[in-house]
């Protein structure tokens, strides 16, 4: 039995995952750092196991009711853990996005920043005091009454409506109206109102036009429909809407995303004309603090702002709120994100400015004596900016925590007190801890593929640069931070785009479309989620599923029941389970926490029911088959072509450990890159494609990066172009020309600073990418 004291958090026998009965002990009060290639199980360790069983002992201590619920959902499959503190977790999922979060919301900055207007504001002569909520547009009290907050108000125009007025009612003018019976049904009620649906719209009375599109009037008429030579169709009661009120209704009610985006493009979207798009009442509007209302405050970089408060009126209260205000900045600003105003919208950010804001959060919290467990604080970071996060790892260490941070970049890596590198291989070739000690230690750890990098001598050996077989002219661009920037991509070459966080990178190559001379076909590979639920699947995304079905489908036993390929689907009845619906899952509701996900009693989580389980292929059912993972399956389908194919692409971009069925939810943004770049790979490649990859290296092992830069050469000797967002110098390094964005980030960077091959871009004066680069290129 340890003492309450014990210096080390002790696991013992922890099988999460891939997890072989791992026993390791970390020091407490370090920064320490879990290593190894992707999918070698140390989330599991991290995640799944230490952090998992701290949550659930803060459960177990909430109310009898939580501890019912928290039995349900499953503790982790671990022996012991003993000198466990409380932990916080800050992993890399994307918040819900939503119009009404920003910066300041996730910051609290933003109830700081309406406290100092609301106190120490200059007011109107006469105007009475307002409340903090007054200054919020997600407020009744704050929000302009004409958006509702929202700063923008989407309208419908004739001319939105109605493409092309040659077009009479009959044959489709109103575009905005839906598609078979229901439009049908519109355009009868309009002939039985008495107006003509077969004339030209443009030769319609202007009135009447204006009354077909935009009347809020529902009047209900008996529609005599025309008779099909074949059906008897009775007449009935239709009730009229117009084509707004039925694109304003989808758009603001309709659960399906392709509906909801097809009456979107019905709409213009504008500045809302009461507020200005500064989504605020006139009464918060006229309240200003240093001669600016809250909405311009709101709008500036973080910087600036906090170089502004300072100059504010000399009250005791305005001082306190703005050195409050001011020093809830400061964290923000150190990790790289001063660029940022406090009403840039969520949705806009990047995955890893996201962590880094809850970072920042979490340093003014005050809190002691946790564990904080990172995710890859350092993906989407220029090197430049991981040097400032090392800075913040460490002041939060100061302050009395331990920081046990899962990360590949080697520089996070060198900096910690402790490593625990787990491996050697990913999925079943992993999961043994193979170093738990000082980081100097793993180099006597021959099987270590993390050794292999962080212990490499000297930079990357010199290779051949392909010269370009044409270019692509982008621009001039003005948006977000880029004025007028145009900027030239090589073909048939491999180019990287650098720069620091916010320099522009991103909104330059989402200028890139398929219009533009010279691009051909365009793949665009980005983080996005493949699926929201655990219905979506490596399987099912990648197609591969459907040949499976169809193999199961064709054995002696399926075929004496009658089973179709339809009855291993588990998306449809008929073969799934009906407990879950083929979820494998069931939602378990918790209150005031979010709602998770448990295995379902029925089929513990094999999606199907008994019967569709009887039927073998090669001593397996559907179910163990989606338990395989991508190499077992490789070798179990050898000789069958089609789902060989698709394994073999998954297997080039390293994801050999993933398993067949693992759930969209449990995957990665940078696993859910590859899978989609895998699914494009295995198309068969028609005349010349431009591949476009926002930070394909995010989340991977420098091992990884290796496989994964192997294809996107392949690709680029095959006579394709490839251009990727990088931070990553090894890869920058190894590319055939180099567009640097820069010089900062934010109003500080939006201009090419550099672009060339990557020694010349290495010596650019003015690169904040330069020095790094110059590291990583053969001497």
């Amino acid at each position: 039995m340890h003492s309450p004291h014990d210096p080390y958090v002790r696991v013992r026998g922890a099988r999460e995952h891939n997890l072989k009965g791992v026993d390791v002990d970390i020091p407490r009060d370090v920064l320490a750092v879990f290593t190894g290639v992707s999918g070698s199980g140390k989330s599991s360790l991290a995640f799944g196991t230490i952090y998992a069983e701290a949550q659930r002992r803060y459960f177990e201590s909430v109310a009898p009711y939580a501890r019912r619920l928290i039995h349900q959902v499953g503790a982790p499959k671990v022996g012991e853990i003993s000198g466990l503190p409380p932990a916080v977790s800050l992993q890399q999922r994307r918040s819900a996005p939503t119009s009404r979060s920003s910066v300041g919301t996730i910051t609290n900055l933003s109830n700081s920043l309406r406290m100092l207007f609301s106190r120490a504001g200059d007011y109107p002569p006469g105007a009475e005091r307002l409340d903090s909520d007054a200054f919020s547009p997600n407020t009744a009290v704050g929000a302009c009454p004409e958006c509702h907050g929202l700063g923008r108000v989407h309208r419908t125009t004739e001319e939105s409506l109605v493409p092309d007025p040659s077009l009479s009612i009959r044959d489709g003018a109103i575009a905005a109206w839906p598609g078979a019976w229901q439009g049908k049904n519109l355009r009868d009620i309009l002939d039985a109102l008495g107006h003509d649906v077969d004339r030209p719209w443009r030769e319609l009375p202007a009135g009447e036009r204006e009354w077909i599109l935009f009347t809020d009037e529902q009047p209900v008429v008996t529609v005599h429909p025309v008779r099909d030579a074949d059906r008897i169709q009775r007449p009935y009661q239709g009730t009229y809407m117009s084509a707004r009120r039925y694109v304003m209704k989808t758009f603001s009610d309709s659960r399906s995303p392709a509906l909801r985006a097809k009456a979107e493009t019905f709409l213009t979207s504008a500045p809302c004309p009461v507020c200005g798009g500064r989504r605020l009442r006139p009464e918060a509007l006229a309240v200003t603090f240093a001669g600016r209302t809250i909405a311009q405050l709101a709008g500036l970089p973080l910087t600036e702002l906090a170089g502004l408060l300072g100059g504010g009126p000399a009250s005791e209260t305005a001082r306190v709120l703005t050195e409050d205000l001011t020093a809830r900045i400061a964290p923000v600003v150190e990790l790289g994100l001063g660029y940022l105003s406090l009403d840039r919208a969520t949705p806009t950010l990047s995955a890893g400015e996201l962590q880094r804001l809850r970072l920042a959060t979490q340093l003014r919290s005050g809190l002691f004596g946790v564990v904080y467990v990172l995710d890859e604080p350092s993906a989407g970071l220029h090197p430049a900016d991981t040097e400032a996060l090392l800075t913040v790892l460490a002041r939060l260490k100061a302050a009395g925590n331990s920081v046990f941070v899962v990360e590949h970049h080697l520089d996070v890596v060198r900096g910690a007190d402790w490593l625990v590198d787990v491996g050697p291989g990913a999925g079943e070739h992993g999961g043994r801890v193979l170093h738990s000690g000082p980081v100097a230690e793993l180099a006597g750890v021959p099987e270590s593929a993390t050794a292999r990098h962080l212990f490499a001598a000297g930079p990357a050996p010199a290779r051949r640069f392909r010269s370009a077989v044409g270019w692509l002219k982008v621009g001039p661009v003005t948006r977000h931070n880029l004025r007028a920037v145009t900027a030239e991509f090589p073909l048939g070459v491999l180019t990287a785009v650098t720069g620091v966080s916010g320099s522009g990178k991103s909104t330059l190559i989402g200028e890139i479309t398929e219009e533009l001379d010279g691009v051909g076909r365009l793949v665009s590979v980005d983080q996005r989620p493949i699926g929201r639920t655990p219905r979506s699947n490596l399987a099912t995304y990648t197609g591969l599923f459907d040949v499976v079905r169809k193999v199961f489908a064709a054995t002696d036993r399926a075929r004496e029941r009658g089973y179709g390929a339809g009855r291993f689907s588990f998306n449809v009845t008929g073969g799934r389970c009906e407990t879950c619906q083929g979820e494998g899952f069931v939602s378990v509701e918790l209150l005031f926490l979010p709602s998770t996900y448990a295995p379902c009693p029925d089929c513990g989580g094999a999606r199907y029911n008994p019967d569709t389980l009887e039927v073998p292929y090669r001593g397996r059912n559907i179910a163990q088959v989606l338990e395989l993972t991508v190499e077992s399956a490789a070798e179990f389908f050898a000789d069958i072509p089609a789902v060989a194919r698709s394994l073999r692409t998954l297997l080039d971009v390293g994801l050999g450990y993933l398993r067949l069925g693992q759930p969209a939810t449990e995957l990665s943004g940078g696993e859910a890159q590859r899978i989609k770049l895998a699914s494009e790979l295995q198309r068969g490649r028609r005349g010349h494609t431009l591949y476009l990859l926002d930070e394909p290296t995010t989340g991977l092992h420098p091992a990884d990066v290796e496989v994964l830069m192997r294809q996107l050469h392949g690709l680029v000797d095959a006579g394709h172009t490839v251009v990727v967002v990088e931070h990553d110098m090894a890869v920058v390094a190894g590319a055939d020309w180099v567009i640097d964005l820069g010089p900062g980030g934010g109003d500080r960077g939006g201009r090419i600073v550099a672009a060339g091959p990557p020694a010349e871009v290495a010596r650019a004066e003015g690169s904040v990418t330069g020095p790094y680069l110059s590291r990583s290129l053969p001497s």
